[in-house]
């Protein structure tokens, strides 16, 4: 039997039922089982616990009305899940099972899904590169390069059709780089509309918001309705022509060089929005030095809980312990004025632009290789010669941001995504905006080597 590839398509044919939890959860397990030892998505796979809860959510009297019903999901290895060891990619950190699910996971099983494992990640999510504490994790559209972080396990496995929805998170750009580079969709939503964040890890001083990668609009909006417990976010808005967009490409890092086919798929999604009735205008945005600086100190400083929260510092990886011995020195530097100022900033920009369409990354993904036995030097150097610092100053203004597929790359086939972001209050505009590229420029629901 062949069941519904996408979250929304399953769940509706569980409340049917056309198909059974069990069944759904029995053809993830078993993707995983076969593709999952060359990509190293997963950190953990819960295949006797999941199961177990296959069978308690087909049991339940309100199955017919669950959004996620039966449905497969994935957590970064960032959250609790009762049960199971939160290590944050990294063998420094308590190896003990949780003793309870974080809100997020009670979110998920309420609406019907279940929690499959917990994706890899880069130690303390530091890295825009997905190798932790158990190998190194690789894009399904090509294996020799990453596929981005630190949500790289989350991409990776949705990418590869192994799970439908996977949650992530995102401090300066950890959903969208890696949605943008494994051909998902993966939002950001704005300040506040998920909560609550876990204190244990910090929310990297207001940077980091929770999030959804998936391969269609519509499951990733149920999907950060069900994080979010606002169910008014899975309905996108209904109309978008007359809508105001500002296009940009322009990096808010001085010097970065932007790959040319990351401007080009920038406007291929403009025209194709200018022909669905959106009112589109180059804009030439000027980030204040100041966004670069407040970004950077703020990266920095993050690691320095990792370091003292460990369980053996002694195991952690030397480029992180590097970032973080050069956050303690930086962190007096964090004030909450430059944040602000930024965002009075952005928001001004928003009085005459309803979306904003830019890249989402400079240049394609890194290799997939050990980037945590190189030097701090070279991670910190690759990571922003990649980014370019596009996602950065929308964590810093707390926007939401999210990041949409556009094209392949034609020297690597790899894809290519663009990223839209909006004021605060305007996720269902953005999905919204998402769903016409969507409908315009369909992409592939999985990599091409695993259908």
């Amino acid at each position: 039997m062949t069941l519904p590839r996408t979250a929304t398509a399953l769940a509706a044919a569980v409340r049917a039922d056309q198909v059974t939890p069990q069944q759904a959860v029995a053809e993830a397990l078993d993707r995983i089982e076969t593709l999952d030892g060359a990509l190293h998505a997963f950190v953990v796979v819960r295949s006797v616990s999941a199961r177990a809860e296959a069978d308690q959510v087909a049991a339940r009297s309100d199955l017919h009305r669950l959004p996620l019903a039966g449905v497969p999901v994935a957590v970064k290895d960032q959250i609790p899940v009762a049960g199971e060891p939160m290590r944050a990619g990294s063998r420094g950190t308590d190896p003990e099972p949780q003793p309870q699910d974080h809100a997020l996971v009670k979110r998920l099983r309420s609406a019907g899904a279940i929690v499959v494992g917990s994706t890899a990640a880069p130690e303390g999510m530091l890295w825009p590169v997905t190798d932790g504490a158990g190998g190194v994790t690789r894009n399904p559209w090509d294996r020799a390069a990453s596929p981005g972080g630190s949500s790289g396990g989350s991409a990776a496995a949705v990418a590869a059709g192994m799970v439908p929805l996977a949650h992530g998170a995102d401090g300066l750009g950890s959903i969208r780089i890696p949605a943008a580079v494994c051909g998902l969709v993966g939002i950001k939503p704005g300040r506040d509309v998920i909560e609550p964040w876990d204190d244990s890890a910090g929310n990297w001083y207001g940077l980091a918001e929770h999030g959804s990668l998936a391969t269609t609009v519509d499951d990733a909006a149920l999907l950060l309705a069900v994080l979010a417990d606002r169910p008014e976010l899975a309905v996108p808005d209904a109309e978008v022509a007359g809508l105001r967009v500002g296009v940009t490409v322009n990096p808010p890092l001085l010097g970065a060089h932007v790959d040319l086919e990351m401007v080009r798929a920038v406007f291929r999604s403009a025209a194709v929005l200018r022909a669905e009735g959106l009112r589109v205008e180059r804009q030439r945005l000027t980030y204040p030095v100041s966004v670069a600086w407040a970004g950077t100190v703020r990266w920095f400083a993050v690691a320095v809980p990792m370091l003292e929260t460990a369980t053996d510092p002694q195991l952690l990886q030397p480029r992180s312990l590097q970032h973080a011995r050069l956050g303690r020195a930086v962190r007096r530097f964090v004030r909450g004025a430059d944040a602000e100022a930024w965002r009075q900033c952005a928001l001004r920009l928003f009085e005459t632009t309803d979306v904003l369409l830019a890249p989402v990354i400079a240049s394609g993904p890194l290799p997939a290789e050990s980037w945590s036995q190189r030097p701090w030097r070279a991670n910190v150097t690759a990571a922003l010669s990649c980014s370019g610092g596009f996602t950065a100053p929308w964590n810093l203004a707390g926007f939401p941001a999210m990041s949409v597929p556009a094209g392949r790359h034609p020297a690597t086939g790899l894809p290519i995504g663009v990223q839209l972001i909006g004021p605060p209050g305007s996720e269902t505009r953005l999905l919204a905006v998402a769903a016409a590229l969507e409908l315009a420029q369909p992409w592939p629901l999985r990599a091409p080597e695993h259908p």
